[in-house]
């Protein structure tokens, strides 16, 4: 069955949103240059207004560990996710379960990726757009992953409700994660476009 992740909270609102459409993780963005940034403050707001069962993520970019260390002490993150450039040794010292974004494109050894960062819970496949790293809104050629990868796949860029059933289909993601693709405008959620998505992913389920 493939799960799904709503990135880039912001709102409380939108975090139940997100939980009562039956996705399985929210995603919180604690990196200063994203529209989607939010404060520790705000991050604790918001995974305290989320009912069990849902897991919440905390995204960083090249954070200093003070920084990621700061927000684990006032925010209960139960998965990080590391979108900048990031070693193996620094993803793995939080103790904490952590997703490795890998930005695709040709020429990327997706299989080197896994077997360098094997002690993640997964990568997350996104977009490689220049000086951005991450919640772009593109899609990459999903024909570059490879059928064999050793680690479950968190497919991401660009999804919406018009493509998420294709996506599904064609690289059979352990999970999909989207953001812009259920938004009114950079950060703000809208409940239909949640619940559209939702629907596409569960009729499309493996």
């Amino acid at each position: 069955m493939t799960r799904v992740k709503i990135c880039g909270i912001t709102r409380v609102q939108d975090a139940l949103a997100v939980a009562h459409s039956g996705a399985d993780a929210i995603g919180l963005v604690f990196y200063e240059r994203s529209p989607r940034y939010v404060s520790i403050a705000l991050a604790a707001e918001l995974a305290r207004a989320l009912p069990p069962f849902v897991t919440t993520v905390g995204l960083f970019v090249n954070a200093a560990p003070e920084l990621v260390r700061e927000v684990l002490a006032a925010v209960p993150l139960d998965v990080l996710q590391f979108h900048g450039d990031e070693s193996p040794d620094y993803c793995a010292q939080f103790g904490k379960p952590y997703l490795k974004a890998i930005r695709v494109k040709a020429g990327v050894d997706l299989l080197q990726c896994a077997a360098d960062f094997s002690s993640a819970q997964g990568l997350l496949l996104d977009a490689f757009v220049a000086g951005i790293p991450g919640g772009t809104g593109a899609v990459f050629d999903w024909s570059l992953i490879p059928q064999n990868l050793p680690l479950p796949v968190i497919l991401s860029g660009g999804l919406d409700a018009d493509n998420v059933a294709s996506a599904i289909r064609q690289t059979r993601p352990y999970a999909v994660d989207v953001s812009s693709g259920v938004e009114v405008s950079k950060g703000i959620k809208n409940e239909l476009k949640i619940t559209q998505f939702m629907q596409k992913v569960k009729h499309n389920n493996v």
